[in-house]
């Protein structure tokens, strides 16, 4: 059970990563930044719990802020660009944090042992988890207790005035201003929540990985996070959670017994995917579909 205790654990982490461009790609901008974020949010909350003596809790709220913040910062000068031009901006930023921690070196003496970042050797002995006797189990539900809220938040964001603005903005930017909706402010408040969920699965990540170094955080993580949404749909929250399941669970994991030619078909399927579903898998009509069960269930009942 333990495989599949931490297969959920990836996937949890995942989901948070997914979830924070989700709210972002909302406005209809394509930010690679959130490797960046996330990277932050990881070295944040293993250096307050191996370092300062944190709990987990705490460090992850800090690493949270910090991911907020950094992107809140990031926000403002980015998004006065748009298109590939904002995907360069962002893409030119993840790699400056990844760069950053490839020569970032601070390290403090307890017990006789050195702890903390060595540059690009990365950040060990991150074991705050097992330290405490946590069970694999009760990580994953730890993990999933932040994916429910942080997709709780983004369903109700959807419900509400502000989940109707950003959709204002992805759909026209134009329309939108001319009905007196400050563009700056939506899209920079739209990236520092993205940010900000981007630095808790950063936290997470660190210490259910014990080990992270600056290689884990580029290109490839940064295409992860705008993926998930994408694939899933931008109608709803939960697209994005099926999107990981699919990638991670299956495409991923699923098939590791193809050894090199899972690379080959990895990429076909997600091809197949996106042709088959090209508004994602869970699109409006998909949506409707799954509600007309649910109503059709309850009539019965």
């Amino acid at each position: 059970m333990d495989f599949y205790f931490g297969l959920a654990q990836i996937i949890g982490v995942h989901t948070l990563l997914g979830l924070s461009a989700y709210i972002v790609l909302l406005t209809g901008q394509v930010s690679l930044a959130q490797a960046g974020f996330f990277a932050v949010g990881a070295y944040v909350a293993g250096m307050l719990t191996v370092l300062a003596g944190w709990a987990i809790l705490p460090a992850l709220a800090v690493s949270s802020l910090f991911g907020g913040a950094v992107a809140c910062a990031v926000g403002f000068p980015a998004l006065r660009v748009k298109g590939l031009m904002l995907v360069i901006a962002t893409l030119a930023f993840g790699e400056a944090v990844r760069l950053f921690f490839f020569n970032f070196d601070y390290q403090v003496a307890k017990g006789g042992v050195k702890l903390g970042p060595v540059g690009g050797e990365g950040f060990r002995q991150i074991r705050y988890f097992p330290e405490h006797g946590w069970t694999t189990m009760e990580v994953m539900l730890f993990i999933w207790g932040f994916v429910i809220l942080a997709m709780a938040l983004l369903w109700w964001f959807d419900r509400s005035r502000y989940g109707a603005v950003l959709r204002a903005v992805g759909e026209d930017e134009l329309a939108a201003q001319s009905v007196g909706i400050n563009l700056t402010a939506v899209k920079v408040s739209a990236m520092t929540v993205g940010g900000m969920i981007a630095g808790l699965g950063g936290g997470i990540y660190a210490h259910y990985t014990t080990h992270i170094e600056h290689a884990s955080f580029g290109i490839l993580l940064a295409t992860f996070a705008l993926a998930y949404p994408i694939l899933g749909g931008l109608e709803s929250v939960f697209g994005t959670v099926v999107a990981v399941v699919f990638v991670q669970g299956l495409l991923v994991e699923g098939l590791r017994f193809l050894g090199d030619w899972r690379n080959l078909l990895f990429g076909a399927l997600i091809v197949l995917a996106m042709n088959v579903r090209p508004k994602g898998f869970l699109d409006a009509p998909a949506l409707l579909w799954i509600g007309r069960i649910f109503r059709g269930r309850r009539g019965a009942a």
